[in-house]
């Protein structure tokens, strides 16, 4: 169990699209050789870079990602035995999941013994799945494919496709067009606001809400004056900010930022985020209570007795930590997901300093000031209300992470629409609850409708008002992040949004080669927060939309499309092969060929020959600075003719 609560953890930091870094920490170099008439033995060699390590194989169900190779074809031969390592891994125990590990640094060699039938029609052709990490970060799963004898019949190559100028790559041309000149934007600002609502919520919860005159009025009671209790605490909230800053810099430190970005297009972690809110969803609704280990708690209460007055001061907030996690919980485990998306390595741990922060603050506020005690909000059934406030908000995200799965798959399960609609749903039930017409098991049987409660129902109704267009094919620009694009839309009566005129690079440049008009490629993904914000805002601009139409041969490519590939294509890569299956494979590949870049959003703008005619371009709102990007983009493509 433990070891299934650790993975669950681990699982829940993951998130979405900006890491722009390349490492290739692992290379492969497979060898075939005859053994004697009837046999031959594949060797597969990684090297591996230094402080970096690969796991081994066959480790335990619930951990991290085994080395595991796969035979996909083989003709004229069968296979002996599994593939053998012929180096020591190292052994050790890992806390975070809770098991024995086994990793390889340095070189690892690797054989796969076969028994020959029919040396004329002899073929092999596999790939191996790797992990591998350093001190910092994880990569995420990453295949290196080999291939012997001849080439097997489903698989062809890249060749056929980069025969073309326009798969050329380019980027010492965007150097030259000024490449980096609009750099993608990254606000820890918001990151550490939303970490500080966060707070804001947790800190009026029955968790922690109740704590804090117990927490001020202990300090002042036990200490010999005034002033030492308001260090005591003081140092008590900084306590806090410690712990939840710790354990910010603890996901990124194990996962690292491209691990995250990487994982987060998955249909399983995405389905398992959607069913973790769903859990931490009614567990605010009261069924239920998701606590921390009490031999935890016993433990940090056991050291607050024996050890000096200032670490004493520490596991006493630290016991607050453990004790309020069945509030607090899902609130940290929602906010790390979202900080993760940024794809920074610092996110999670702004997130979680805005967090702690917001928590930390009542604790020195009452301690400087301990008369305004008395006219605090006594605890009662209101901070259940923020409970079951904080339940639907976690059912409506939860909706985001099915919508990620379902979009990269294809499985056209959830359009815009009906996104909207079950968000319309959601709060209305809220308004109700609000209006006492629905009741949950820890709500008392007063019938009395408060001021607040009618406040907090009229806005949870304005906010059905606002989402209802939306029904329709309106944009709901402050929603964009969550819902699925445009394009999914099913009931549209407002056909003015841009859409794109190919989603197939190949067939766009075709098509370019035959108009007067340059291409601009998006590089989007379905998961892609900061792409979705880019369509609701800057390309609902009129002046946008309408050169977006009549000036460009508008191109997206989704990177994290599922749909596989009619036939897997056999790419080289940083002297490897690997085997792309899906369209999202395919992009991203293009992407990281041709522009040496793999974040999203990332525009640029191309002729006909596929070579650019203004520097790439990444997230930014600002609606005048993408229209001057576009007009200098069309002057230079027709000073070019």
């Amino acid at each position: 169990m433990r070891k299934i609560i650790g993975l669950i953890v681990s699982l829940l930091f993951i998130s979405q699209f900006t890491f722009s870094q390349i490492l290739t920490p692992v290379k492969w170099t497979f060898e075939i050789s005859d053994i004697d008439d009837s046999s031959k033995e594949i060797v597969a060699t990684a090297s591996i870079d230094e402080h970096w390590k690969m796991y081994g194989t066959n480790l335990p169900e619930g951990g991290p990602i085994s080395t595991v190779f796969i035979i996909e074809a083989i003709t004229g031969a069968s296979i002996e035995g599994d593939f053998l390592s012929s180096s020591q891994p190292k052994l050790y125990y890992d806390a975070m999941f809770q098991m024995e590990l086994s990793s390889y640094e340095k070189k690892a060699v690797f054989t796969q013994r076969l028994k020959i039938i029919d040396k004329a029609n002899f073929s092999v052709k596999g790939y191996v799945r790797y992990m591998a990490c350093d001190a910092t970060s994880c990569l995420p799963p990453t295949e290196a494919s080999f291939s012997f004898g001849s080439e097997p019949s489903q698989t062809i190559t890249m060749q056929h496709a980069i025969d073309t100028p326009f798969w050329e790559p380019v980027i010492d041309d965007l150097q030259l067009v000024g490449n980096g000149a609009v750099v993608q934007q990254q606000s820890y600002w918001i990151i550490f606001v939303f970490g500080f609502l966060g707070g804001l919520l947790a800190l009026l919860t029955p968790c922690v809400w109740p704590m804090i005159p117990m927490t001020v009025s202990f300090f002042l009671k036990s200490s010999k004056n005034k002033n030492k209790a308001i260090k005591n605490a003081l140092i008590y909230g900084f306590s806090i900010i410690i712990i939840y800053l710790g354990l910010g810099l603890l996901v990124t430190g194990i996962f690292g930022a491209s691990s995250l970005n990487s994982l987060a297009t998955s249909a399983i972690f995405n389905i398992l985020f959607f069913i973790l809110l769903i859990v931490f969803a009614l567990s605010f609704f009261g069924l239920f209570e998701i606590t921390l280990p009490s031999s935890w708690v016993n433990a940090m209460d056991k050291k607050v007795d024996t050890t000096t007055e200032l670490v004493s001061i520490f596991f006493m907030a630290f016991t607050l930590v453990l004790v309020s996690f069945s509030c607090t919980g899902p609130i940290i485990g929602t906010l790390l997901v979202e900080a993760a998306s940024t794809g920074s390595v610092v996110g999670p741990a702004v997130g979680m300093f805005g967090f702690a922060l917001a928590l930390a603050i009542p604790f020195a506020f009452f301690s400087l000031f301990p008369s305004y005690l008395q006219s605090m909000p006594r605890s009662g059934g209101w901070l259940n209300m923020v409970k079951v406030t904080l339940g639907f908000l976690e059912l409506a995200l939860a909706l985001k992470f099915f919508s990620v799965a379902d979009l990269a798959y294809g499985w056209g399960l959830l359009s815009r629409d009906l996104f909207i609609g079950i968000w319309i749903i959601i709060f209305i039930i809220l308004g109700l609850y609000y209006l006492r017409v629905i009741r949950f098991p820890m709500d008392k049987d007063d019938k009395k409708i408060t001021l607040p409660r009618i406040i907090f129902a009229l806005v949870s109704f304005l906010f059905v008002v606002y989402l209802l267009p939306g029904m329709w094919g309106k944009q709901r620009a402050s929603i964009s992040a969550f819902t699925p694009p445009m394009s999914t839309q099913i009931w549209n009566k407002n056909k003015d949004h841009v859409q794109a005129m190919f989603e197939d690079y190949d067939i766009a440049m075709k098509y370019a080669q035959t108009v007067d008009k340059p291409v601009l490629i998006d590089f989007s993904g379905y998961g892609c927060v900061n792409c979705r914000e880019m369509e609701a805002t800057v390309f609902e601009d009129d002046a946008i939309k309408k050169m977006l139409k009549e000036d460009f041969i508008f191109v997206v490519l989704y990177v994290d499309d599922k749909k596989n590939l009619s036939e897997p294509m056999l790419v080289s890569e940083n002297n490897a092969t690997r085997t792309l299956r899906t369209q999202g494979d395919k992009w991203s590949y293009l992407q990281r060929l041709k522009f040496g870049a793999n974040a999203q959003p990332y525009y640029v703008v191309l002729n006909a020959a596929g070579k650019p005619v203004a520097p790439s371009y990444a997230f930014n709102k600002d609606v005048k600075a993408f229209e001057t990007y576009l007009k200098q983009a069309i002057k230079t493509y027709k000073n070019e003719k």
